[in-house]
């Protein structure tokens, strides 16, 4: 149906307007219909054809812009038709999970209309009013995920409303709702923020004679360890999730690792200073270890961003500079290429002259010109002069005039793109950061750094204890790990949270409950009174079809023309005969 609506290659603009004259309604009804009984599942095939059409755009070439096209009107399509559904069946549509055939003739993984979107980068569809609505009620705890009988996964309302007594409240499985993760997060990061500063800020001179770890550096390698688990647990996830390995690593990755690595030497320099019983090189080796973990400072500070991605403006400015980092790929290739000629060409030299510099003052040079301040002086005797200083030149000249041009346009390109779209891509994320969250559920979720009792402590017993008992025994150490937590979130939602007290206004309405957006026309039953002496129909007869653009209305007219002049021509065949 899709190469049948688009043989050919339109313009993208065409396809995405509010009032294309392609997507129209009653090809939205075509579509809805091709489903037959299975209508609910019509937006997830449109989704998966969508990722079919981008896998064929870059299989061929040749059809690139003919399949970018078909990909965009399926997502379109799905988000219209998702629109057109009545409210009720909003979470059966987003919920349910289906497998289809892939390429190879495997079954796929089980995959949600929701999930598919967010997989595959579907921003016109996660910008949608109604798939913002699922996320949100996801991220507020409002609606939850619970296993139906085919082991699969449903999105059920959570009425908080229904529970009179205040323990009712005191669950631990709400610590599963990803907006309590997110700020059970934020304190955490903080607390190891302030760890971490004060363990770097202890001098080297308060350390005991047996020069064992004080009280911060105790806390901090514990935070650290518990970090750890739970980015592993993320990276593999993550992982098995994408299509490639390659999908899975982004830059926030590399700097979790980076940093990982780094408090991992740090305490190893550490262990080892402990362990050696040499003072002077004992001291050296915790010398060098606070300088490691000195190292980490930066990075720990910058990964403040993806901890508080989740407000409007740290998101945004996070997209941006991601998208930016990714668009300038192609400068760090060519810079990486030209350095390691260049490289060569200055060690040839070097030891041509019978004065062989050191390897590293070499990569120092080539740093100092291309952040603008090049060392001239060092190739005035050395590395074969005049020699030297020619490939010297040139690579300053093809770094500072040529290089960092090319990463200005490339950053500057990469900015307008991303900022036109700034607030779609922040939805998208935030689609993407509350599914994470939730995705692959556990009904028992530990947050750093409490997830170390459940690795070592609770996980092993789950294989000699039965399915009943291991929930009784997770419960029960839940509620005394996280009572505090867990009385602030039974306060909130019993007395504070809004819902609460919408449902106390309104007993016996449901608020996710049977809502269209069909017009009525209200009248006041009280007195036999209406608003307005005009009926509704009358007001809105003159409106104009904003459903249809200048072309389909253009069309439109001619049809009706054709029409009433076919009946005028067959009315004077009538009278002449």
């Amino acid at each position: 149906m899709i190469l049948k609506l688009l043989p050919v290659e339109v313009e993208l603009d065409l396809i995405s307007a509010a009032t294309s004259p392609i997507i129209t309604p009653q090809v939205i009804i075509s579509f809805t219909r091709a489903g037959g009984d299975y209508a609910n599942a019509v937006p997830f095939c449109l989704l998966a054809s969508r990722r079919a059409f981008l896998h064929d755009s870059k299989k061929f070439p040749t059809d690139y812009d003919e399949n970018i096209g078909r990909a965009l009107a399926c997502e379109v399509l799905a988000r219209r038709i998702v629109h057109a559904l009545p409210m009720e069946t909003l979470q059966t549509v987003m919920s349910t999970r289906y497998r289809y055939r892939e390429d190879d003739g495997d079954r796929s993984a089980p995959t949600s209309a929701l999930e598919a979107a967010i997989d595959g980068h579907a921003i016109q569809f996660l910008s949608s009013t109604e798939a913002q609505h699922v996320v949100t009620s996801l991220w507020n705890g409002e609606w939850i995920q619970q296993n139906n009988e085919a082991d699969d996964i449903d999105y059920i309302r959570y009425d908080a409303s229904k529970i009179h007594t205040f323990w009712g409240h005191v669950n631990p499985q709400r610590l599963g709702v990803p907006r309590y993760q997110n700020i059970f997060r934020q304190i955490v990061w903080i607390t190891f923020l302030v760890v971490y500063s004060q363990a770097v800020a202890s001098p080297l001179w308060r350390s005991d004679p047996l020069n064992s770890l004080d009280q911060w550096e105790y806390v901090l390698y514990l935070f650290a360890f518990s970090q750890m688990l739970e980015e592993c647990v993320k990276l593999v996830k993550s992982i098995r999730l994408s299509s490639s390995l390659f999908s899975a690593v982004d830059f926030w990755t590399v700097v979790t690792v980076t940093t990982d690595v780094l408090l991992l030497s740090a305490l190893g320099l550490r262990i080892e200073g402990i362990c050696n019983k040499d003072t002077d090189l004992s001291m050296q080796l915790r010398m060098k270890s606070f300088q490691v973990l000195a190292c980490v400072a930066p990075l720990l500070w910058i990964r403040l961003i993806t901890v508080f991605e989740l407000y409007r403006v740290v998101g945004t400015m996070q997209i941006i500079v991601s998208r930016m980092l990714r668009e300038s790929a192609i400068f760090f290739i060519l810079l990486g290429i030209m350095a390691l000629g260049f490289i060569q060409s200055l060690l040839a030299l070097d030891a041509a002259d019978s004065k062989i510099d050191s390897f590293w003052a070499i990569i120092n040079l080539l740093i100092q010109a291309l952040l603008g301040s090049p060392g001239f002086d060092q190739y005035e005797e050395g590395f074969s002069p005049p020699f030297g200083m020619v490939i010297y030149y040139f690579w300053s000249f093809l770094t500072l005039l040529i290089l960092l041009n090319i990463l200005i346009a490339l950053f500057g390109t990469a900015y307008s793109d991303i900022s036109e779209n700034a607030m779609n891509e922040y939805l998208c994320a935030y689609s993407y950061k509350t599914i994470s969250m939730i995705r692959a559920p556990d009904s028992f979720v530990y947050p750093s750094p409490f997830n170390i009792v459940e690795f070592f402590f609770i996980a092993p017993i789950e294989w000699f204890v039965s399915k009943k008992t291991y929930e009784k025994i997770n419960l029960w150490i839940m509620r005394f790990l996280f009572f505090i937590p867990l009385t602030v979130i039974a306060v909130y939602e019993s007395q504070i949270a809004p819902s609460k007290r919408f449902a106390a206004m309104f007993p016996e309405n449901d608020v996710d409950g049977d809502i269209t957006s069909a017009m009525e026309d209200p009248e006041d039953e009280e007195d036999g009174t209406k608003i307005s002496a005009w009926s509704f129909e009358e007001l809105t007869e003159n409106f104009p079809n904003t459903t249809l653009g200048d072309q389909a209305t253009i069309v439109n007219h001619i049809v009706q023309l054709e029409s009433r002049m076919k009946k005028m021509e067959k009315l004077l065949e009538s009278q002449s005969k």
